[in-house]
């Protein structure tokens, strides 16, 4: 694969790319309220470089939805159990059922990326993963599922301007893993795996679609209205409500509010003053 292409555009300003957001949000509302109505099944992947932008697009798509209805995976390292089984059974049991939306923050592709690069699984485990995905993915395309697979791509000063930014935040820190810093040292490795994986499973029933994640505002919006095009969907949103009187007192006389434990309220005026 050649070059991945990156926006020359300007960067959104955050005032606009909110509003645009606030509307994406609402038509992610109706698409999800046509899942349900419909009994849709919907699978969408996103991987990518670490610090690509996957978490914050899929926390920005969530953000307005049913986590009944729409919920998000992210598997932490196999059990040695899991490490005996098929390769794709710890992924089967979170597909959705009917009316059901699932993101996979990381996917069955870890053996294609990272299980491959740092030597996790054996050269015959991931050449049985190249032969077997598409089969699997066209399994349960048959069995009525929607799959969306989308590539986050970062450029390698963008990482590393975001990987820095991580270090500088106590808050963020926890994003970065060892083997997040270990994947700055292979990075052709990775590029390498990457190839040969979209080589082998771009598929017509579920091709990959590249997200340039360079400026992370358009990734987001970019993604979603893409995924908003990719199922058609009607406007079902529930017409507005009113709220019903409230019925008159029955003689109850609720406990004194002294009996009950509240959280301190705090004076953060003067404690922001303070710290500042």
């Amino acid at each position: 694969m050649g070059e991945e292409r990156r926006s020359d555009r300007p960067r959104l300003k955050k005032k606009l790319y909110e509003a645009a957001l606030a509307e994406l949000q609402v038509e992610l509302v109706k698409l999800q309220e046509w899942i349900k109505e419909e009994g849709l099944k919907v699978v969408i992947i996103f991987e990518g470089r670490d610090a690509a932008g996957k978490g914050g697009t899929i926390k920005r798509i969530t953000a307005c939805l049913n986590p009944r209805l729409c919920r998000v995976v992210a598997l932490g390292i196999p059990t040695e159990r899991e490490k005996t089984q098929w390769y794709f059974q710890r992924y089967v049991p979170h597909l959705p059922a009917a009316g059901e939306m699932v993101l996979f923050d990381r996917s069955w592709y870890n053996r294609a990326g990272v299980e491959r690069v740092m030597g996790f699984c054996t050269d015959e485990e991931y050449r049985e993963f190249l032969r077997s995905c598409p089969a699997f993915e066209r399994m349960i395309i048959r069995s009525g599922i929607i799959l969306l697979k989308y590539w986050f791509s970062v450029s390698d000063e963008e990482q590393e301007r975001r990987f820095q930014a991580r270090i500088d935040d106590p808050t963020k820190r926890w994003k970065l893993s060892p083997m997040d810093l270990e994947s700055r040292k292979r990075w052709e490795d990775y590029s390498r795996a990457k190839d040969e994986m979209f080589d082998y499973t771009d598929i017509k029933q579920a091709p990959w679609y590249v997200v340039d994640a360079d400026q992370k505002r358009r990734a987001r919006l970019n993604c979603i209205s893409h995924i908003l095009e990719q199922i058609p969907y009607e406007d079902l949103t529930p017409e507005k409500l009113e709220l019903p009187p409230r019925t008159g007192s029955k003689g109850y006389i609720r406990p004194p509010m002294s009996e009950q434990t509240f959280v301190p309220d705090r004076d953060w005026e003067k404690e922001i003053s303070r710290e500042g």
